[in-house]
C-alpha cells in the first residue's frame, strides 16, 4: 500500500504542472518551429529550433546552426515548409540569429513586456511538430542584465532533448528568453528575447564575421545611406549569391534611387547581358527622381564597358551614346561632374587637345581636384608634348592631393616616375618608384621591380638594382628574361662566378633564350675560359644574336 501511495504521489508531480499551465502557455507550441540548415552540396548541415516573432515571418534562433550553411528551411508547428531568405542580424557572443522566412502564414510569440524574476515560474515550450507537445514547467533561478537592459536568464533544470532555440515563456504565454545550453556548468541559459528581436543590420554588414559565414544574404537596412553603403560593399565583395538579392532589395525598397538600377545594369553587363542592362537603364530614366543621375548613370555604364571591355559588341553602346546620355545629364543639371564625365568621353574619342582644354578649366571650378592635372598629363603624353610640361602637370597631381589621402596619388608618382625615366632623370625617376612602392602599400608584379631595376642600372645604382631584378625573379622564376638581366649586372659589377651560375639557370629554364648563352659566354672568358666561353658566343650567333659576333670576333683576336 505504502508503495502505491508513493507511486501516487510521484505520479502526481509530474503531472501537477503540465495540468497547471495557463492556456497562453500552450498556445505559444505554435509558434516555435523546426530549423533544418544545409550545406552548399545540399547536404544538411545542423538541425535546431526557433521561434516567429511577427506575422510576416520574422523569426530568431540560435546563430551556430547557420554558420555555413548555404540555405535554411523552417517546419512550422503544422509541418509547413518554407525557405529563410533573409538574415536580419546576428550576434556571436550571445549566439543568436534572427532572420526572415518567406512563404508561410507564421503564428508570433508575443515578446513579455517585462523580465521575469528569481524565483518565478516559467515554461519552456518545445517543438512537437504536428502532434505537439506538452511545455516543460521551470523556475528561474537567477537573472543577469547585460548591455544594461536585457536579461540573461539561468535555469537549474535538465531541458528535454532537442529543445536548444526554444523559448521561455512566462504565465501569460509571452516569449523572456531563447533556451542556450552552458558550456560551462549543467545549468540551463536563455538569452533576453527581446535582445534578439533587437537585432538588425546595417551598411556593413558584409564584413560581420558571423554573417560573412552564412551564404544567406542578408537584409537591406531600412535607413537610405545604410543600404547605400550596403550596395556598394556587396559590388566590392563580387558575391555571386548575395550581390543580386542585394540589389533586388534595394530596387524594391526605393523604386525613385538611381543606386539599384545603377547595380543592376552593372551586374548584367558583368553577365554580358547588354540589352538588359540598357532596359534596367532606361527604367531607371523613367522611375528615378532625379532624371541627372539616371542619364549620367547610363552614360558612364555605356564608357566604363568600352573601356574596360575592349571586345565588346553590343552595336548600340558606343562613345557617341555615352556623351549623349551624360549630356542630357547636364542639361538638367549643370554639374562639373558632368563634364568631368563628358571630357573622359571625348578624350577616349581621341580628340585630345579638346579633353585637355575640358580637364584644366574643370580645375578651376568647384570639382578641383588632383585627378584633373592626371588626365591633363595623360592628354599631353597622347600629343607628344615636352616632357617637361608632362612632368609640370604631374607635380600639380601630387601637390593637390590631401596629405591625409597620399595613397590616392600613387598613380601620379608612377606616371612621374616614367616621364623622368623618358628625359633621363633616373635618379628622380628612382625615387619615384620607391615612392610609388610606400604608396602603392601593397606587393607589386615583378614587371615594377625589373623596370626599377633597369632605371637603377641607368643611375648607377647597382646594388639597389641587384636587390630588384632578385625580386623580379622571386616573384616570377619562369621568366628567363630576369635571370638573363641579373647574370648581365652580375658580369658588369665584376661578380663573375655568381654571373655564371645565373646564366646557366636561365639556359636551363629557356633553351633556344641566346642572351643566356651570350652572357654565359662572356662571363666564361672573364674566368679566362676562352674555349667553353668562344663555343657559347657561337652558340648565341646560332640563335639568332645580334651581338654575338662582333664578341666573337673581339675575343677571337686575343687567342
Amino acid at each position: 500500500m505504502k508503495h502505491i501511495i508513493t507511486f501516487i504521489a510521484t505520479l502526481m508531480a509530474v503531472l501537477t504542472p503540465c495540468l497547471a499551465q495557463p492556456s497562453g502557455v500552450k498556445e505559444a507550441a505554435n509558434s516555435v518551429f523546426k530549423l533544418t540548415t544545409y550545406k552548399a552540396d545540399g547536404t544538411v548541415l545542423a538541425e535546431s529550433n526557433g521561434v516567429f516573432t511577427s506575422a510576416d515571418g520574422t523569426a530568431v534562433s540560435s546563430l551556430k546552426p547557420f554558420l555555413g550553411a548555404a540555405r535554411a528551411v523552417v517546419t512550422d508547428a503544422k509541418g509547413r515548409q518554407a525557405e529563410v531568405t533573409r538574415m536580419l542580424g546576428a550576434n556571436e557572443l550571445y549566439n543568436i540569429a534572427k532572420f526572415k522566412v518567406n512563404g508561410i502564414k507564421a503564428k508570433p510569440l508575443a515578446l513579455a513586456s517585462t523580465p521575469a524574476k528569481g524565483g518565478e515560474a516559467v515554461w519552456l515550450v518545445t517543438y512537437g511538430g504536428k502532434g505537439g507537445q506538452q511545455p516543460v514547467a521551470a523556475t528561474v533561478k537567477s537573472v543577469e542584465t547585460f548591455m544594461e537592459k536585457y536579461s540573461y536568464y539561468i535555469f537549474a533544470m535538465q531541458a528535454p532533448d532537442g529543445s536548444t532555440s526554444c523559448p521561455f515563456v512566462n504565465a501569460a504565454g509571452e516569449m523572456i528568453g531563447i533556451l542556450k545550453p552552458s558550456t560551462a556548468s549543467t545549468d540551463i541559459h536563455a538569452t533576453d528575447a527581446r535582445f534578439a528581436n533587437s537585432l538588425t543590420t546595417t551598411g556593413f554588414a558584409l564584413n560581420d564575421p558571423a554573417l560573412r559565414q552564412i551564404g544567406i544574404a542578408p537584409a537591406l537596412p531600412q535607413d537610405l545611406q545604410q543600404a547605400r553603403f550596403m550596395l556598394i560593399m556587396a559590388e566590392q565583395e563580387g558575391d555571386s549569391v548575395k550581390r543580386p538579392a542585394i540589389i533586388s532589395d534595394f530596387l524594391e525598397q526605393h523604386p525613385t534611387v538611381v543606386d539599384g538600377y545603377s547595380a543592376m545594369a552593372r551586374l548584367q553587363a558583368g553577365g554580358n547581358d547588354y540589352e538588359g542592362a540598357s532596359k534596367t537603364m532606361e527604367a531607371a530614366i523613367k522611375q528615378a527622381e532625379q532624371k541627372d543621375e539616371a542619364h549620367a548613370g547610363y552614360g558612364k555604364l555605356i564608357y566604363d564597358n568600352l573601356m574596360f571591355n575592349p571586345a565588346l559588341s553590343y552595336k548600340q553602346w558606343t562613345l557617341d551614346k555615352a556623351a549623349e546620355e551624360t549630356d542630357k545629364a547636364y542639361a538638367i543639371n549643370p554639374q562639373p561632374t558632368y563634364q568631368h564625365q563628358q571630357a573622359q568621353i571625348t578624350f577616349a574619342k581621341g580628340n585630345y587637345q579638346q579633353a585637355y582644354d575640358a580637364f584644366t578649366q574643370l580645375v578651376k571650378t568647384s570639382l578641383h581636384n588632383p585627378e584633373l592635372f592626371y588626365e591633363a598629363a595623360q592628354c599631353k603624353i597622347m600629343m607628344k608634348a615636352p616632357q617637361q610640361e608632362i612632368i609640370a602637370l604631374l607635380d600639380s597631381a601630387i601637390n593637390n592631393t590631401d596629405t591625409l589621402r597620399m595613397r590616392e596619388a600613387a598613380p601620379y608618382v608612377l606616371a612621374r616616375a616614367e616621364a623622368y625615366n623618358a628625359v633621363d632623370s633616373f635618379r628622380q625617376a628612382v625615387f619615384d618608384y620607391a615612392r610609388y612602392e610606400i604608396l602603392a602599400g601593397r606587393q607589386l608584379g615583378a614587371q615594377f621591380y625589373y623596370v626599377r631595376g633597369q632605371t637603377e642600372i641607368k643611375a648607377k645604382l647597382y646594388q639597389q638594382a641587384l636587390r630588384d631584378i632578385a625580386t623580379a625573379i622571386v616573384l616570377a622564376p619562369e621568366e628567363p628574361t630576369y635571370y638573363a638581366e641579373m647574370a648581365s649586372l652580375q658580369l658588369r659589377v665584376n661578380l663573375t662566378d655568381d654571373a655564371i651560375m645565373t646564366a646557366n639557370k636561365c639556359i636551363e629554364l629557356a633553351p633556344e633564350y641566346s642572351d643566356g648563352y651570350l652572357i654565359l659566354g662572356l662571363a666564361q672568358i672573364g674566368k679566362d675560359d676562352m674555349t667553353t666561353g668562344l663555343a657559347n658566343l657561337e652558340k648565341a650567333k646560332q640563335l639568332g644574336n645580334a651581338q654575338a659576333q662582333s664578341f666573337i670576333d673581339k675575343y677571337t683576336k686575343q687567342q
